[in-house]
């Protein structure tokens, strides 16, 4: 008999994943593939586009076709920053362009002055001035840089949008994608932001993010969802679940603290700080703050892995030691001065460590640190939060957790071990579109960290 199933599409940067949850939200199935990068009309590498839509499709047929699964609903979530553009045909107009792609100076000159200067205006939207990394400037950027190519662009889709438009065809936008560092929205105002209207910019009007359109695949009926924006996504499960009120910290290449109980509204200092907004599912502000975390861990560890010369993971079989971190605690020997472009302390000097554990706790220490300011960012005046989950690869790191704890003794602080929390969260805002009955309480997998104890 098949098992009725909600496929989820998790497209990053570098893997995309196919996930089936059941009924009870268990992980049933899962697959991943890579795909080389092409390069877009200006020579730049961006994603294939085709071969990732040509993909999606054949996986669903193929899982329809099967003795095993009934796909009952689809849903997608994927990283933000990326825009697709369509002509009145429907049909896509350029690639996907890639948000790591320069943007020239002039296309914004003179732009944040009139919005009373790029201070004021990364406010109200919420999104540090990042270049193309503001997907709402790249459109901008299409209309200044190709404008006979603009000219014949009728629709405009958030990526998660468009991976949904490809199975259902309808043009739609939802506010996680729209709220996600993009430049579009008016935080103050709860409205798309008054500089696409002086552009002559139109963009779908925000529907609620469980929406879901009927389909017919293969003579079967299934429910398209919307698409959601990866970062809300991974916090969904933690939303949903959770009746206490949490700061989560989700860990990867690029580290997210994310408060969804502080309303306050983002100051300069903290945008300065790559303090930013999300919107979560509920279609409530999210006060965020992005840490290049994980990057700065593994390009520290290699470089320390060739001084001892020991392999490039050897980190992974490092214990924590609470004497040494007791012994290293009140030094700050790495990113002292800030942290380089690339990442990499070369002005650490590595001979000053006994071993290459001395020096690996040395960096996990300095790295919470980090961690802690920008947590910082996201923590009010009057503080409800009793909670700290983290997420992500820094959750297996004992050093880092039990330190963490440690260092906010008036907070617990969990790790999850909810495994692909972002297509969970896209297929839990989907679940009473596929099935009827009482939905499964999904078990977080909290456990309650115990902190190093520390004599300062």
């Amino acid at each position: 008999m098949k098992k009725d199933v909600i496929a989820i599409f998790d497209i990053g940067k570098t893997h995309k994943k196919i996930l089936l949850f059941d009924r009870g939200l268990k992980l049933v199935f899962q697959t991943e593939e890579k795909f080389a990068e092409v390069t877009d009309d200006e020579g730049f590498s961006c994603d294939d586009i085709a071969k990732i839509e040509t993909w999606m499709v054949k996986s669903i047929t193929t899982f329809q076709a099967s003795s095993d699964y009934n796909i009952k609903a689809i849903n997608f979530a994927t990283y933000g920053a990326s825009m697709a553009y369509l002509d009145s045909a429907g049909q896509r107009v350029t690639p996907i362009y890639n948000y790591l792609k320069p943007m020239p100076d002039h296309v914004l000159a003179g732009f944040y002055e009139k919005y009373r200067g790029v201070e004021e205006f990364s406010r109200k939207t919420a999104s540090p001035a990042s270049g193309m990394l503001n997907s709402g400037l790249q459109i901008l950027w299409l209309k200044k840089q190709k404008p006979e190519l603009f000219k014949k662009v009728k629709h405009i889709l958030h990526f998660p949008q468009y991976l949904s438009y490809i199975f259902s065809k309808k043009i739609s936008s939802e506010l996680t994608s729209i709220g996600c560092h993009t430049s579009l929205w008016d935080f103050d105002k709860h409205s798309y932001h008054q500089w696409l209207e002086d552009e002559q910019i139109q963009l779908p009007a925000p529907v609620s993010n469980d929406e879901s359109a009927e389909v017919c695949i293969d003579g079967q009926k299934v429910q398209v969802g919307i698409g959601i924006h990866d970062s809300s996504s991974s916090l969904a499960p933690y939303l949903l679940s959770s009746a206490d009120t949490f700061i989560l910290i989700s860990t990867g290449t690029w580290c997210i603290f994310m408060n969804p109980f502080n309303d306050e509204p983002l100051t300069a200092e903290q945008l300065s700080k790559d303090g930013l907004c999300y919107m979560s599912t509920r279609q409530k502000q999210v006060k965020s703050a992005r840490l290049f975390m994980g990057h700065m861990h593994d390009v520290n560890t290699e470089r320390i892995a060739s001084h001892f010369g020991v392999k490039a993971d050897f980190y992974k079989s490092v214990k924590a030691d609470e004497i040494l971190v007791q012994k290293l605690l009140n030094n700050r020997v790495f990113f002292r001065n800030g942290v380089p472009a690339d990442s990499i302390d070369s002005t650490v000097d590595l001979s000053a460590f006994t071993s290459y554990e001395e020096a690996y706790h040395q960096l996990i220490i300095d790295l919470t640190y980090l961690g802690l300011d920008s947590l910082q960012l996201v923590v009010p005046k009057n503080d409800s939060t009793r909670s700290i989950y983290v997420t992500g690869g820094f959750a297996r790191n004992e050093i880092f957790v039990r330190l963490l704890a440690a260092l906010l003794p008036w907070k617990s602080v969990f790790t999850s071990e909810i495994d692909n929390a972002t297509a969970l969260g896209a297929a839990m805002i989907l679940w009473n579109k596929a099935f009827t009955g009482i939905e499964t309480k999904l078990d977080l997998g909290l456990k309650k960290i115990m902190p190093f104890a520390l004599v300062k």
